[in-house]
Order: C-alpha cells, then sequence, then structure tokens
C-alpha cells in the first residue's frame, strides 16, 4: 500500500518547521533562500545536523548549534567547488580525446571504425552507433562535420572527437586493447608499479589498466555538475586505489578504493598538472576545503573523503 504525498508547505511553514525542529534560523534570510533554492535541495546541507534515535536513524531534530547560515554557507562552498571540477574537467576530456586520437590514428584515421582494435567483450556495435548520433546532432551547425560528410562521406577520429562527449570518450577508452590504454595511461603519469601490488592486484591492473575505472568515476562526477548535483557528502561508482597509490603524488588516496570527492579531486589535481602544468588549480580547491568546507560545524573530514589523520592539501 503506497503511503499519501505529503502537503506541500509555504516558506513560511518551512521556517516555522526547522525553528520547531531545534534549528537557530534567521527568517529574512530563510525566506530569501527557500524562495530561490528549494527546501528539497538545501535539506541535504543541514541532513546529517540531525540527532539520531535511539534505534541509530536521523530523527527529526537538530543538534544544538545547528544554524540555517551554515547550511547556507555550506551550500555556497558546494556551488563554488562544482565550478572549479567542471572547469578542470574540460581540460582533461580534452586531454583524454587527444591521447585517444593520437592513439588510435597511428595507422589509420579510421581505425575507430574497425572492431577488431578493440576488446573482445567491447560493443563496438553500440560506441559506434553512439558516434553516429552524436554527428547527426551537430551536422546542422557544426561546419568541419558537415564538409567531411560532403568531401568523404566519413570522418577521422579528430574531427568525430569534437563532438563526442566524456562518457563516449571514456567508453571507448574503456574498450581498447590493454596495451593501448596502458601506453595512454603511461602518457598521462599513471605508469603503475606491479611490483607494489598483490599477485590479484597486479592480474587486475594488466587485464585492464586502473584509470578505467576512475575515468568512469570522473565520468560520473561531470555529468553530476553538468546537473548542478551536490559533491559533498555524496558517494560516487568506487575507484580502486591501490596501483595509484603507489605513484609519487597520489599518496593521499583512501586505501582500497574511493568513493567520495576527494579522491576524484587528488586524481583530478595530479592530471591537471601533466595535461596543464602551471595551473593553479590545486591551490584553488585546497583553500576551498581548508577556509570553506572544514571550517564549517557541519562538515568532518569524511564527508569529503578524506582519510583520517591524512593532508588535505591537493
Amino acid at each position: 500500500m503506497t503511503r499519501q504525498m505529503k502537503a506541500t508547505k509555504t516558506v513560511a511553514e518551512h521556517v516555522h518547521l526547522l525553528r520547531s525542529r531545534g534549528m537557530e534560523i534567521d527568517a529574512p534570510l530563510a525566506e530569501q533562500w527557500l524562495s530561490n533554492v528549494s527546501y528539497y535541495r538545501l535539506s541535504a546541507y543541514w541532513y546529517p545536523a540531525r540527532t539520531l534515535d535511539s534505534t541509530g536513524h536521523p530523527a527529526d531534530r537538530f543538534e544544538q548549534g545547528t544554524t540555517f547560515e551554515n547550511a547556507t554557507l555550506l551550500y555556497e562552498a558546494d556551488r563554488k567547488l562544482r565550478t572549479l571540477v567542471h572547469d578542470g574537467m574540460e581540460r582533461i576530456e580534452i586531454a583524454l580525446r587527444t591521447r585517444l586520437g593520437e592513439q588510435l590514428c597511428k595507422q589509420d584515421p579510421l581505425a575507430y571504425t574497425n572492431p577488431s582494435n578493440f576488446r573482445e567483450d567491447f560493443n563496438h556495435p553500440k560506441w559506434i552507433d553512439t558516434a553516429k548520433r552524436r554527428i547527426s546532432r551537430a551536422l546542422p551547425h557544426n561546419e568541419a562535420i558537415k564538409h567531411y560528410k560532403r568531401e568523404y562521406g566519413d570522418f577521422p577520429f579528430w574531427v568525430l572527437a569534437e563532438v563526442l562527449d566524456f562518457g563516449d570518450a571514456s567508453r571507448l577508452y574503456e574498450g581498447l586493447r590493454d596495451e593501448d590504454q596502458r601506453e595512454i595511461a603511461d602518457g598521462l603519469g599513471f605508469s603503475i608499479n606491479y611490483g607494489a601490488l598483490t599477485r590479484i592486484q597486479r592480474a587486475k591492473a594488466r587485464e585492464q589498466h586502473p584509470l578505467v575505472r576512475w575515468m568512469h568515476q570522473l565520468t560520473i562526477i561531470r555529468n553530476t555538475c553538468a546537473h548542478h548535483g551536490r559533491l559533498w557528502n555524496k558517494s560516487f561508482t568506487p575507484a580502486a586505489t591501490p596501483a595509484l597509490r603507489a605513484i609519487p603524488g597520489l599518496e593521499l588516496l583512501p586505501e582500497g578504493q574511493s568513493e567520495r570527492i576527494f579522491g576524484a579531486l587528488s586524481v583530478m589535481a595530479y592530471l591537471l598538472r601533466v595535461v596543464s602544468p602551471g595551473r593553479t588549480w590545486p591551490d584553488k580547491v585546497t583553500q576551498l576545503i581548508e577556509t570553506t568546507f572544514l571550517t564549517n560545524p557541519l562538515v568532518d573530514q569524511g564527508s569529503l573523503g578524506i582519510p583520517p589523520t591524512r593532508s588535505h592539501h591537493l
């Protein structure tokens, strides 16, 4: 039996509700925020401040000292982090497309159309169908696509790459044979020290390069940012860390696997030092974490995925 949907509350009713549950709240500030950012969207930022009942589940009361202002400051910090992540992802996405093109076009600019260049379990026809949809979508307004369709009837990878999204590029990287995956990863600085891994870890890393799963996670995070989703206190598709933690500069990754945003930020900072050296992106993210996230009473290191007793400097 389904439950009856809750009735919609007004802004004033939401203010009263939060105050009745123990939140310190400035009514004019709350009314301004709740009129432009929904109660439901903001609630994720004060959720950890709820008290626990006798069974350990969140109750409808807030910890003493919980303020509406701190929730809005955390919301703003998360918004600024999304902006920085989006900026970094642009450079990483373009670098991945470029490295894929260099690898695939060594012998033939149309190598991506040949299924023999990929793993046997890669769904090459499905990927090609996706690429064709990207081309069709771009055709009305993309002069390069129009030119190659008219003059050649097909598209070299460097033209196709401009209409692929990060997910398309990530899936293509996943479909490459292991030696091609490894060559691209090495060029991006992800040279695995197989001697530092266990026998099982070595076998997994040789079967599929660990960077594959990280690119998949970065794709999800990129899409989260594109849809204005929350990054703080959120779990993403996990990516294994043992092979990468053996690389100098990635020791801060949590042991075993990483699914919170700090691990992804660490990998992004490492990638950006390779593909866009001299940029201040890692410093900007570190400063944001130190000055806006970790100074907020609603935030602890674990909600960002920063391992205990570890530095949070990227």
